[in-house]
């Protein structure tokens, strides 16, 4: 069974099938929910079996637990694996928007790998919500091609944004200062992508090409400084492939037909983001060792979220003329505790992006550009990027591991 993700999460489908105790060997495959996950109660265990393409908050604690399972995989590839049927989908549960006038629903804030998932199932079954906003592109579904269905007024899923604290300002300033006027973005959720869109509003002509968006994006379409006008591929338009965020922005994509909602393996396509000038990619990690080794899906081998689009949009920003693939991160975790660059990954560490895809990266204390640039070159440049109490234990422990001579070579391109 495929379960619709983020906001569209159909909470009071997934409750019923919780209640069902007459179903055996099911399996669910679905990118991140949320609200509650019913499906993990004590009494399903040993019949559902949950199993994440992306790993979100309500599902975390049981992977890492052995109690669900999870699939490192490149967000543009689930759709393939459900139309190829190598993940042969019997059901899929999905939440719609009520059938306009020729019948047609939406399949709302999530289109992403769901629109794979409802043309390659058996049964399909959907939540038609009063409150899911009618999303453009390829997002509709006639009401005929529900087995079965219910119909609820509730409330979607929200996503609250934290505060901006001073490290995500700092890193937000440090970011902005890259983008050029007539960028194209990709960035998604979070304090520093929304620390970095504030800092935007001096930009011109900006676009907008990602694989999701949140609240931050809507003032600076409101402002104009987001027109889409200088992009050569679907100009004029912001593409996305799902939404999460508050009401403001399920009010801002419904009936918008200036938001085109496409499958993920359309916006995450390298052939397609080659074509786009100025693609600036922003993407996170949880660390980065001073080769430059991206992990953004686990924490050792505590497996935290996923690949997702991360490697996608890098290495289309990276074959996109002018682009920027960049990776920011604050200095620290643990409240100033640890260090997230470090001289290696911690053991079961997973490399989203390899050393050999990153170029810019970034915290509160600088930009670095290492792309070109050599293991001795890098490492000292991750370092001046550092926290400062962790930089003389980084270059102890790197020179001691790389044993590097004394001879002098350029330095990483560097801002801050």
């Amino acid at each position: 069974m495929f379960v619709h993700g983020g906001a569209a999460t159909p909470t009071p489908l997934l409750e019923a099938l919780a209640r069902r105790d007459d179903l055996h060997n099911v399996r669910l495959y679905h990118l991140h929910t949320q609200g509650p996950a019913p499906f993990l109660a004590p009494h399903c265990l040993g019949r559902i079996t949950s199993i994440s393409l992306f790993t979100g908050g309500p599902v975390r604690q049981a992977v890492q637990a052995g109690q669900a399972d999870f699939i490192p995989v490149f967000l543009s590839d689930i759709p393939h694996l459900f139309r190829q049927r190598k993940i042969p989908l019997d059901v899929a549960l999905v939440q719609v928007s009520p059938p306009d006038r020729h019948g047609f629903c939406s399949l709302g804030t999530s289109v992403d790998v769901a629109r794979a998932a409802v043309d390659s199932c058996e049964i399909l079954i959907a939540e038609i919500n009063q409150r899911m906003p009618r999303t453009h592109g390829q997002s509709h579904i006639h009401q005929s091609a529900f087995d079965a269905f219910i119909v609820t007024d509730r409330p979607l899923h929200e996503h609250e944004a934290g505060e901006i604290t001073s490290v995500e300002a700092a890193i937000g300033e440090q970011v902005a200062a890259l983008i050029p006027d007539g960028a194209t973005l990709q960035m998604g959720i979070g304090k520093i992508p929304d620390a970095v869109l504030a800092r935007l509003g001096n930009k011109q002509d900006l676009g907008i090409h990602t694989e999701m968006f949140s609240d931050g994006l809507i003032e600076l379409v409101g402002r104009g400084v987001v027109t889409n006008r200088r992009k050569k591929v679907y100009s004029g338009q912001i593409v996305t492939s799902f939404v999460i965020g508050s009401q403001r922005v399920f009010d801002f994509v419904d009936d918008n037909p200036q938001v085109n909602f496409l499958p993920s393996d359309i916006t995450n396509d390298t052939n397609l983001l080659r074509k786009l000038d100025h693609l600036v990619a922003l993407n996170s990690a949880l660390q980065i060792d001073l080769t430059g080794q991206v992990c953004a899906d686990s924490i050792g081998h505590k497996i935290y979220s996923g690949i997702g689009g991360q490697m996608d949009f890098i290495r289309g920003a990276a074959l996109s003329p002018g682009g920027l693939p960049i990776i920011a991160l604050p200095s620290t975790a643990a409240g100033g505790k640890v260090s997230r660059i470090v001289h290696e990954l911690l053991p079961g560490s997973g490399v989203v992006t390899t050393r050999g895809h990153v170029h810019w990266v970034v915290t509160e204390y600088g930009a670095v550009n290492v792309h070109g640039k050599s293991l001795r070159q890098r490492g000292e440049a991750l370092i001046s990027i550092a926290h400062p109490d962790f930089r003389d234990e980084l270059s102890e422990r790197f020179h001691s591991v790389r044993r590097f001579s004394g001879v002098a070579l350029p330095a990483a391109e560097s801002t801050g």
